[in-house]
């Protein structure tokens, strides 16, 4: 390509991306979820306004200004993080990678005094060495604009170089989404809030129903589901990357906290309930109830499935991610707690809807529960599990 063919390229992200915080212009937003969860994340978005949208492997895109993309981190329940695509250009090898990217206009986006990283990756392209592209574009950035690098960095450069073409993105959200900032004590192997969002949503969830947890851990369904119903925005009491990008409006992303949730809240009536045999667990989803702001709308006991019966007032969901192999415990000994489960819930949940997060059909199945067709198998943890759940159940027999 001549030079007038590479002014024309590097111009065009110049001139398409000009104006980073001013809204004026629209960008490609893809919205990370956890890889099985992203027709729910679709659906959760669409309830949300987001237009255009279409979901891929690992996430769901759409176009907007910079406030869509706050709004995206700040209300998005099954967000995992939420990319804003800065640019592209296409380098056929590191020298020109190298020029293209110092003639990117970063001070459009970055601050001179706020630390940088850069993580790069190549698929199917003649730069094949992502470390060496993550180094020349982490030049670029040093020298021609003068920001720091860190390791530690809440501000991440996202370049993806893909048949050649160098398409760069930056991690508006920092920190992963599930850390929604009221979850300070877990128990082992914790489900993440993100993930418990989109598992409710699956099962029908919206916030008009009791939700009842009987091995409730950390709390993570139960407070999930009080938020939801109470019209809390997820993101409402923690900080984010795009807070420390070039001309960011903290007047404008004030206003945005501050306006009412897409869905309104419900009144306080409905109640909701986790149970645990571990007393340590119940205290701490307690605390983190209480931190969540929805501690009037939750109620956590100390009891054994056993002892485990269904609140007064109308039915709602069951909703329990029990210990599993591969994740607590050996398979085998799992099988009587299974069967216990099963039949509490089919004999005094009539009514109800259950639901169950497991890696193994054969412990779904020990349940004796009249499970409908399953989805697609989510990833938790490295292991792929599955949503087991069921229409209201009958009366018991």
């Amino acid at each position: 390509m001549g030079a007038m063919g590479e002014k024309a390229l590097a111009g065009l992200s110049a001139a398409r991306y000009q104006g980073a915080m001013d809204d004026t212009t629209d960008f490609d937003i893809y919205v990370v979820t956890t890889p099985g969860l992203e027709s729910a994340l679709c659906a959760e978005m669409q309830a949300a306004g987001f237009a255009g949208l279409q979901a891929g492997k690992g996430g769901v895109s759409t176009r907007g200004g910079w406030r869509e993309a706050w709004r995206a981190n700040l209300e998005l329940r099954g967000a995992t993080r939420v990319l804003v695509r800065i640019g592209a250009f296409r380098a056929l090898h590191l020298a020109q990678l190298d020029k293209r990217a110092r003639r990117f206009p970063w001070a459009d986006f970055l601050r001179t005094d706020v630390p940088v990283r850069v993580e790069a990756s190549c698929t199917k392209s003649r730069i094949y060495h992502a470390g060496a592209a993550a180094e020349r574009i982490t030049r670029a950035i040093t020298e021609e604009l003068g920001a720091a690098i860190a390791d530690d960095a809440d501000i991440v450069i996202k370049a993806r170089i893909d048949d050649d073409l160098c398409t760069l993105s930056i991690d508006t959200s920092g920190e992963a989404l599930h850390k929604r900032g009221h979850k300070e004590a877990v128990n082992k192997a914790p489900m993440r809030e993100t993930m418990a969002a989109l598992f409710l949503r699956q099962c029908g969830y919206d916030g008009q129903e009791p939700v009842v947890d009987p091995m409730c851990g950390s709390g993570t369904f139960v407070i999930e589901a009080a938020e939801i119903a109470a019209g809390l925005k997820p993101g409402r009491s923690r900080a984010f990357a795009f807070e420390k990008l070039a001309g960011f409006d903290a007047a404008a992303w004030s206003a945005l906290k501050a306006s009412p949730p897409a869905v309104a809240g419900t009144p306080p009536t409905v109640r909701f309930h986790g149970s645990d045999r571990d007393a340590g667990a119940v205290k701490m989803s307690q605390e983190n109830a209480a931190r969540a702001g929805v501690e009037d709308r939750v109620q956590f006991r100390h009891h054994a499935i056993s002892d485990l019966t269904a609140p007064d007032g109308p039915p709602g969901l069951v909703i329990v991610n029990p210990p599993y192999g591969g994740r607590i415990g050996d398979t085998k000994q799992l099988y009587a707690l299974y069967g216990a489960l099963g039949k509490v819930l089919r004999e005094r949940f009539a009514g109800w809807r259950a639901a169950i997060i497991t890696n193994e059909p054969a412990l779904a199945k020990v349940t004796d529960l009249p499970f409908l067709p399953t989805t697609a198998p989510v990833l938790h943890g490295g292991i792929k599990v599955t949503l087991y759940q069921t229409a209201p159940l009958p009366p018991a027999a």
